[in-house]
């Protein structure tokens, strides 16, 4: 589900997308999965439907749908996913790291943060 926040300083559109990336992530929509029709979806949220184009243009630059003229959306296969994004995301975690290690904390929870997400992102049971 997509939860809208209207005192999120990010536009609305944004709040759409990263929504939907996380539930593409998540697997709660799988690859080959059928999205909601923009109209369907902007009424369910109550918003324009432009902003649900929006997002869904882009999510398929990012990688993470398709378009198919006259069918609509649908969740693209992992192999799918721009190597840019990837590239992008790996900045990110190398620079978050570097300022977690910064205050205070150890290499050795840093990993076992990465191996909870793994297991978590892979469907495993979490173990203490």
């Amino acid at each position: 589900m997509i939860r809208l926040d209207y005192r999120d300083a990010r536009p609305i559109y944004e709040q759409v997308k990263d929504g939907l990336r996380h539930l593409v992530v998540a697997g709660a929509i799988q690859p080959g999965d059928k999205l909601p029709s923009v109209r369907a979806l902007a009424s369910s949220l109550a918003i324009n439907p432009n902003t649900i184009q929006r997002a869904y243009e882009a999510l398929e630059a990012e990688g993470y749908l398709h378009a198919v003229a006259g069918k609509g959306c649908f969740a693209a296969s992992r192999e799918g996913i721009d190597r840019q994004r990837c590239s992008g995301l790996l900045e990110q975690f190398d620079q978050t790291a570097a300022e977690l290690l910064f205050l205070g904390m150890t290499v050795q929870e840093l990993a076992q943060r990465l191996h909870t997400a793994a297991r978590t992102g892979s469907g495993e049971e979490e173990t203490p």
